[in-house]
Protein backbone atom coordinates (compact mmCIF):
# COMPACT_ATOMS: atom_id res chain seq x y z
CA UNK A 1 0.00 0.00 0.00
CA UNK A 2 1.31 3.41 -0.96
CA UNK A 3 1.48 6.18 1.59
CA UNK A 4 0.50 9.48 0.01
CA UNK A 5 0.30 12.87 1.69
CA UNK A 6 -1.34 15.92 0.17
CA UNK A 7 0.29 19.07 1.46
CA UNK A 8 -0.82 22.68 1.84
CA UNK A 9 0.08 25.48 4.20
CA UNK A 10 -2.24 24.47 7.03
CA UNK A 11 -3.22 20.89 6.14
CA UNK A 12 -6.89 21.58 6.72
CA UNK A 13 -8.69 22.96 3.67
CA UNK A 14 -6.98 22.69 0.32
CA UNK A 15 -4.98 19.56 0.99
CA UNK A 16 -8.02 17.86 2.53
CA UNK A 17 -9.98 18.42 -0.68
CA UNK A 18 -7.01 17.20 -2.71
CA UNK A 19 -6.72 14.07 -0.54
CA UNK A 20 -10.32 13.16 -1.32
CA UNK A 21 -9.67 13.50 -5.05
CA UNK A 22 -6.36 11.64 -4.88
CA UNK A 23 -8.06 8.73 -3.08
CA UNK A 24 -10.70 8.57 -5.83
CA UNK A 25 -7.99 8.65 -8.51
CA UNK A 26 -6.06 5.85 -6.79
CA UNK A 27 -9.24 3.77 -6.56
CA UNK A 28 -9.93 4.33 -10.27
CA UNK A 29 -6.37 3.23 -11.11
CA UNK A 30 -6.60 0.20 -8.84
CA UNK A 31 -3.84 1.52 -6.58
CA UNK A 32 -4.17 0.80 -2.87
CA UNK A 33 -3.15 3.89 -0.95
CA UNK A 34 -3.30 5.48 2.46
CA UNK A 35 -4.06 9.08 1.51
CA UNK A 36 -4.16 11.88 4.08
CA UNK A 37 -3.67 15.62 4.22
CA UNK A 38 -0.96 17.32 6.22
CA UNK A 39 0.36 20.83 6.74
CA UNK A 40 3.70 21.75 5.21
CA UNK A 41 5.50 22.13 8.55
CA UNK A 42 4.79 18.50 9.45
CA UNK A 43 4.87 16.97 5.97
CA UNK A 44 8.45 15.71 5.90
CA UNK A 45 8.01 14.15 9.32
CA UNK A 46 5.23 12.04 7.81
CA UNK A 47 7.08 9.35 5.91
CA UNK A 48 5.36 8.97 2.55
CA UNK A 49 5.97 7.37 -0.81
CA UNK A 50 4.61 10.47 -2.51
CA UNK A 51 3.90 14.03 -1.42
CA UNK A 52 1.42 15.96 -3.55
CA UNK A 53 1.42 19.74 -3.45
CA UNK A 54 1.54 22.94 -5.47
CA UNK A 55 4.64 24.31 -7.18
CA UNK A 56 5.19 26.99 -4.54
CA UNK A 57 5.68 24.38 -1.81
CA UNK A 58 7.24 21.58 -3.86
CA UNK A 59 10.69 23.17 -4.12
CA UNK A 60 10.90 23.40 -0.33
CA UNK A 61 10.95 19.61 0.16
CA UNK A 62 14.29 17.85 0.70
CA UNK A 63 15.75 16.25 -2.42
CA UNK A 64 15.08 12.70 -1.15
CA UNK A 65 11.31 13.28 -1.10
CA UNK A 66 9.22 12.17 -4.09
CA UNK A 67 6.96 15.14 -4.87
CA UNK A 68 4.24 15.46 -7.49
CA UNK A 69 3.18 18.99 -8.38
CA UNK A 70 -0.49 19.71 -8.93
CA UNK A 71 -2.07 22.75 -10.55
CA UNK A 72 -5.24 22.59 -8.47
CA UNK A 73 -6.22 21.23 -5.09
CA UNK A 74 -9.86 20.80 -6.11
CA UNK A 75 -10.15 20.05 -9.84
CA UNK A 76 -10.05 16.23 -10.02
CA UNK A 77 -9.30 16.01 -13.76
CA UNK A 78 -6.32 18.34 -13.45
CA UNK A 79 -5.04 16.46 -10.40
CA UNK A 80 -5.34 13.17 -12.29
CA UNK A 81 -3.38 14.61 -15.23
CA UNK A 82 -0.68 15.84 -12.88
CA UNK A 83 -0.19 12.72 -10.74
CA UNK A 84 -1.14 9.63 -12.76
CA UNK A 85 2.37 9.03 -14.12
CA UNK A 86 3.96 9.37 -10.70
CA UNK A 87 1.34 7.14 -9.09
CA UNK A 88 1.71 4.34 -11.61
CA UNK A 89 5.52 4.43 -11.46
CA UNK A 90 5.60 4.32 -7.67
CA UNK A 91 2.88 1.66 -7.51
CA UNK A 92 4.90 -0.52 -9.91
CA UNK A 93 7.86 -0.46 -7.53
CA UNK A 94 5.64 -1.46 -4.58
CA UNK A 95 3.90 -4.45 -6.15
Amino acid sequence: MLVIRTVCGNGIGSSLMAASNVKKICDELGIKADVASVDFANAVGEKADLYITIKELANQFPAHCQVAIIRSYVHKAKIAEDITDALTKIAATHS
